[in-house]
């Protein structure tokens, strides 16, 4: 009969306990360390002994309280840290309180001491390094969290938003797989390409592989119309997918490129209501000069002259028409 009453007051403390949410208390005393320091409590109100009001206590004080929650938000590396907070904490007020009976107002004071003295001690931990949004999976830069005790990452999507890259057809292209957070120092990083040709996408089954290994630079030597889509960079830390990067290459054809450089020029050189700007150089400036073709005049002349004779047109004649070649030589040199 007595073995049965202790297996029901086990089973009462246990249900008791495990009802009460994973907190930081939770997560470094264990149940029979609970059992101990509730074993003595006396409820004032009721004048008996209730180790559930004690744990409404417990949850009140360090699980429901949301600034124990934040001084347990430590960095990597630190959860050791917060359960000796917790235990140097706690078992002073255990060792004191357990195995003996007690009023709820004493427990309530000893306990809130107690959480205000672990509130002040965790805060002193070292934080988590700051979560850069806004993509990847980020446990390097995580936190410790109590209410699930566990270290937990920063909740960011794995997939990065698109970023857009242009570059002229028949010119290099480089891409350059990075991140702004810390990646995972204890396991090898693998890079992995994959191409989803002509389109923007993040649709995952698009893509075909490329390459893969430890280069997280991506290099076309000369970039053709076909290379135009969008690149997936994954990166893996083991067989673990810590982010996806997205990059889409635009090509520019070439004579698109000649035409837009040669538009540009033009564009340049109007001033404000389409008139040309007073550098631009007018039609009339690429003009044989006048002098150049009086030359070329007189030697036609000349020429022909030859070529007659002075049988064919008489010495009359002939004085003549060296009088004009001279008049008409002279015309053009004035000019």
């Amino acid at each position: 009969m007595r073995t049965l009453a202790l297996c029901f007051f086990v089973f009462c403390v246990l249900c008791g306990i495990f009802r009460t949410s994973v907190c930081c208390f939770r997560c470094f005393v264990d149940v029979m360390q609970s059992v101990r320091l509730c074993s003595g409590y006396i409820s004032t109100e009721k004048n008996v002994q209730s180790m559930d009001d004690c744990f409404k206590i417990l949850d009140r004080l360090f699980n429901f309280n949301p600034k124990v929650i934040e001084a347990g938000r430590v960095g990597l590396g630190y959860k050791d840290q917060l359960k000796d907070t917790m235990q140097e904490t706690i078992l002073p007020v255990m060792n004191e309180l357990g195995g003996k009976t007690n009023p709820d107002t004493v427990y309530e004071s000893k306990l809130q001491t107690a959480a205000d003295n672990f509130i002040a001690a965790a805060s002193k931990l070292p934080r988590a390094t700051r979560c850069i949004p806004p993509c990847g999976f980020q446990t390097q830069d995580g936190h410790y969290d109590c209410e699930k005790c566990i270290y937990d990452s920063c909740n960011f999507p794995l997939d990065c938003p698109v970023e857009k890259i242009t570059v002229d057809e028949n010119d290099p292209t480089q891409m350059l797989c990075n991140v702004p957070f810390a990646l995972p120092t204890d396991t090898k990083l693998i890079w992995s390409w994959t191409f989803a040709e002509q389109v923007q996408t993040r649709q995952v089954e698009l893509f075909e592989e490329i390459t893969a290994g430890e280069d997280n630079l991506y290099s076309i030597s000369s970039t053709k119309t076909h290379h135009q889509g969008t690149y997936q960079c994954e990166i893996y830390s083991g067989k673990v997918s810590i982010v996806r990067n997205y990059y889409f290459l635009t090509v520019t054809p070439h004579v698109v490129a000649g035409h837009s450089e040669l538009q540009e020029i033009f564009e340049l050189s109007l001033l404000p209501g389409g008139r040309l700007r007073s550098g631009s150089p007018l039609p009339s400036q690429h003009l044989p000069s006048r002098v150049l073709i009086g030359i070329c005049f007189t030697s036609l002349l000349v020429l022909l002259l030859l070529a007659l004779g002075p049988t064919t047109l008489g010495s009359q004649m002939e004085k003549v028409a060296t009088q004009r070649l001279r008049r008409l030589s002279g015309f053009f040199i004035d000019c």
